[in-house]
């Protein structure tokens, strides 16, 4: 009894700690006038290194700052010489995977970094410098975090139990096909976002989340009922469209969009952070609507519908495998 309740107030004082990060940086966003100061994954990776400072992200501090800075250049340069279309995205995606590769970093949400100024249709060489301040604050204050912040040294089964999640989700994809997959994803769901004229179908954290549940198809379940994963994203996307619109003050729709995607993670059981990410895009477009939240609901279907099947493929592959070796 006691350890779960050492669990849940270190847990619920780091996710103040979250929210209260959040609010610095869009204060940082509202007088500065650069709103990609808050880009999306920036939810994501605090809410990560500080409530699992020993985790995979929160042990690569020089990768946190340097992996979104890097993806975020070659975005940039992608969106300013090709605009938006599937084989921009495309590219930025395969590089963007090129890049993390080649430095074995574990910051997947780096692709996300990307991929949103493509989307957002940013062309401003302020925008890798907003990104490259804004996790090097978070860096700053993961340091002090773990110098001066609360530490459960015996978490509770279910803290356990979602670390062993999120830390197998983080790591480097070892599957031989979950490359070809992963673009296969992004190839055709680009295709349909750019004919359709709904852009955000493929909104930047859809990338992350393909990334994690693609890359490690055999790992435990990310989510306790995957089918209501586009119902949580659904809900976090209107949160912050609603929360833009009606709080007309940036700081406290920051904080109080953070609160409610963390809240709604718990209590749907979604253990992957990139989806804290989605709600945080609204304060980052340009002119959003009643559209994105609705795209985010059919492209996170697609990315259900597309694993389901992926998954199958996999079966069905290990199976010819199995079936070839014996006869």
């Amino acid at each position: 009894m006691q350890t779960e309740s050492s669990s849940r107030a270190t847990r619920t004082v780091a996710e103040t700690v979250v929210i209260l990060f959040m609010g610095i940086v869009a204060f940082a966003a509202s007088k500065i006038g650069l709103a990609v100061i808050l880009f999306p994954e920036l939810v994501a990776l605090s809410h990560d290194v500080i409530s699992r400072p020993e985790g995979k992200w929160a042990s690569q501090p020089v990768r946190l700052i340097l992996t979104p800075t890097a993806t975020a250049i070659i975005g940039l340069f992608i969106t300013r010489h090709l605009g938006y279309g599937v084989l921009s995205v495309s590219i930025i995606s395969m590089l963007s995977l090129i890049f993390i590769r080649l430095t074995r970093s574990a910051i997947g949400p780096a692709i996300s970094a990307g991929v949103l100024p493509l989307v957002v249709g940013e062309k401003s060489w302020y925008s890798p410098l907003a990104i490259l301040g804004g996790v090097s604050f978070l860096v700053l204050v993961l340091i002090l975090w773990h110098r001066y912040g609360l530490c459960c040294l015996n978490p509770s089964k279910k803290v356990v139990e979602h670390n062993r999640i999120v830390e197998a989700r983080q790591s480097i994809p070892q599957d031989g096909y979950w490359s070809i997959a992963l673009m296969s994803f992004v190839i055709i769901l680009g295709s349909i976002a750019q004919i359709s004229g709904l852009r955000f179908l493929l909104f930047p954290p859809i990338i992350v989340m393909g990334y994690e549940v693609i890359g490690h198809p055999t790992l435990p379940d990310w989510m306790k009922r995957p089918k209501l994963f586009p119902l949580v994203c659904f809900l976090t996307a209107s949160i912050g469209l609603l929360a833009r619109e009606w709080i007309h003050l940036t700081v406290p729709a920051v904080m109080v969009t953070t609160l409610c995607s963390v809240v709604l993670l718990r209590l749907f059981e979604v253990h992957m952070p990139p989806a804290l990410a989605v709600g945080m895009l609204p304060f980052v477009i340009r002119r959003p609507d009643y559209r994105y939240p609705i795209s985010v609901f059919f492209g996170t279907l697609a990315l259900i519908l597309f694993c389901f099947g992926y998954s199958r493929l996999l079966q069905w592959i290990r199976l010819r495998k199995n079936a070839m070796s014996v006869s």
